[in-house]
C-alpha cells in the first residue's frame, strides 16, 4: 500500500520512526486510537466532560496543589489500593 501524506503528517511518522518505531506499530496505534476514540458512548463522553468540569472549578476555586503534594496523595492513595487488595 502507498500512502501519500501531508508534510506534517509525515514529520509526526518521522519522529515515530526514529525513535525505533515499525511503520506497521505506528500506523496500528493510531488506528486503534482513533477506532476507540470513535467508539465512546455518550455516557463515558458525558462522564470525562464532568471531570473536566470538576477539575476546572477546582482551579478556578484555587483548590490546586503543586507537582511534590500531588505525588504524595497519588502515593497515599496507591498504599490504600493495595492495601485494601492485599
Amino acid at each position: 500500500m502507498k500512502l501519500n501524506v501531508p508534510p506534517d503528517l509525515e514529520a509526526l511518522v518521522q519522529r515515530r520512526l526514529a525513535t525505533g518505531a515499525f511503520a506497521e506499530d505506528v500506523i496500528r496505534r493510531a488506528l486503534e486510537t482513533l477506532d476507540a476514540e470513535e467508539n465512546w458512548t455518550g455516557e463515558e463522553r458525558r462522564a470525562l466532560d464532568e471531570k473536566i468540569d470538576r477539575a476546572l472549578q477546582q482551579v478556578a476555586d484555587g483548590r490546586v496543589y503543586g507537582p511534590d503534594e500531588a505525588r504524595r496523595k497519588l502515593a497515599g492513595l496507591k498504599e490504600a489500593h493495595l492495601a485494601k487488595s492485599s
